[in-house]
């Protein structure tokens, strides 16, 4: 799978590393921004546990 995403990005081997590594930074940008905040609130009230004593 991999190789053959590696076939289809454009350009010599130091170009590809480029757009492969601003790929993974904004998927990174992505997930840390709006899918990790969606899914903590999704999950907040079962996180949300006070003990009385």
């Amino acid at each position: 799978m991999y190789a053959t995403l590696w076939r289809l990005i454009p350009g010599p081997v130091w170009l590809r590393i480029l757009i492969v590594l601003v790929l993974v930074a904004a998927v990174l940008y992505l997930l840390a921004f709006f899918v990790f905040p969606w899914v903590d609130q999704m999950t907040a009230p079962a996180q949300d546990v006070t003990v009385d004593r």
